[in-house]
């Protein structure tokens, strides 16, 4: 019998051939030391031998999921995350874990960061949840770190960052740092079942988004100082900055939608505006990030009055665009979002997936070229894989206990 046609991009058997794909690329960021290694164009770690908390982190995550698709030779790498944020990562004098240590396992910075304590509780959970020896004392570990440290009860959200000993704390609050709380927050309640976690991640998605971003326009605010006013201004002369660009970043507004869809389906009672934020977030996506400069994809940053400020097309923000689309169809049954998913993957397809090196461009330049001004290389996988994998899961749980439950054959 004569094959069918391909399958068209974002359909199940061609998410499922690109998850392996990616996965396939990701397995090369092993260290031989501990962790896993930052990856270039081709997937080889780079040479300095520096191990990353955030991305040790993420990848622990990536190969949790895999592990509990059943996917062989996945659990030896989650244990080997596992091992390296236990330990190698971990500042055994002062609690935490550092943002980075160099080949001698020196940390490189004197920082402990909300974003990256966000990413071990994030793969402390999914490890958890696929049941890998020390993800449990791991996660119990980071919440408590996160509960003492970087959790403000008065604030409704998360301080950005610390020195090493807990002494001084960074005269700065984030909104990306707190979105990964958010995903991390939402993990570890669906693991350990204490719902004050929900209950946080709601007061973090009510203070960002429904306070901040609902009266900006929908531009979401990404800096802010002490007392949440907001800093329009920062890193102005550094727009293209990779964690805290200035300006306005439009796959954050799609992250928040995606989780503002999560969290509708998870707390109790939840309130009517996240799913009304959600599509509004979603609306402003489009309307101010996709091909408003004439060609296709999507602006990185744009400015206050919504035009873009750089031009580069990032990966992710195509990743998240795409998880957003599918959430709200989920949500809603409204066709849109199913066209716009599909558009969304037709471009993913034929721009940033490398079918000759692996894994996908990270960076586009805006004719749709590889480049590297932003991110060099293709650090991670988790996005990428998160986009193959959770258009076919739920919106709550989270993907990791989703994908339990359904090896156990408990309804979600």
């Amino acid at each position: 019998m004569e094959p069918g046609p391909p399958e068209p991009p974002g359909q199940s058997r061609w998410l499922d051939a690109e998850f392996d794909r990616l996965l396939t690329f990701a397995r090369g960021a092993r260290l031989a030391g501990g962790g896993f290694g930052r990856l270039d164009d081709v997937g080889v770690p780079t040479s300095d031998g520096t191990v990353h908390t955030w991305i040790t982190a993420r990848m622990t995550h990536v190969f949790a999921l895999a592990h509990l698709r059943a996917v062989p030779d996945t659990a030896p790498l989650v244990d080997h995350g596992i091992a390296a944020l236990s330990s190698l990562l971990r500042d055994g004098r002062h609690g935490g874990w550092y943002a980075s240590i160099d080949a001698a396992g020196r940390p490189l910075t004197s920082d402990k960061r909300a974003y990256d304590h966000a990413f071990v509780v994030l793969a402390a959970a999914s490890a958890a949840a696929a049941a890998r020896p020390g993800a449990d004392e791991l996660l119990a570990e980071a919440l408590t770190v996160v509960e003492r440290c970087f959790w403000s009860e008065a604030e409704g959200a998360c301080v950005e960052s610390w020195d090493r000993a807990w002494t001084t704390c960074e005269a700065y609050r984030g909104a990306n740092s707190n979105m990964h709380a958010v995903e991390g927050f939402l993990a570890a309640a669906d693991v350990t079942g204490e719902q004050v976690w929900r209950t946080r991640a709601l007061r973090i998605a009510e203070r960002v988004v429904h306070e901040y971003a609902r009266g900006n326009a929908w531009r979401l605010i990404e800096h802010f100082d002490t007392s949440w006013r907001p800093m329009y201004e920062y890193n102005r002369e550094r727009p293209d900055d990779p964690f805290r660009p200035y300006a306005a970043t439009v796959g954050h507004w799609f992250e928040w939608s995606r989780l503002l869809v999560s969290l509708a389906a998870c707390v109790p009672d939840p309130p009517g505006w996240l799913l009304d934020d959600a599509a509004a977030l979603f609306a402003a996506g489009v309307r101010e990030g996709w091909h408003v400069d004439g060609r296709a994809g999507f602006v990185y940053t744009v400015d206050w009055d919504g035009k873009p400020v750089v031009r580069t097309r990032m990966h992710w923000v195509l990743a998240e665009a795409v998880m957003a689309a599918s959430a709200l169809y989920g949500a809603t049954g409204d066709p849109d979002y199913e066209h716009w998913y599909r558009t969304w993957w037709t471009y993913a397809d034929a721009f940033l997936l490398d079918r000759a090196r692996g894994s996908w461009h990270h960076e586009l330049d805006p004719d749709n070229r590889p480049s590297a001004t932003v991110w060099s290389g293709k650090p991670d996988a988790y996005h990428a894989v998160q986009a193959t994998l959770l258009p076919r899961l739920p919106a709550a749980p989270s993907p990791a206990e989703a994908l339990r439950r359904s090896r156990s054959g408990q309804a979600s």
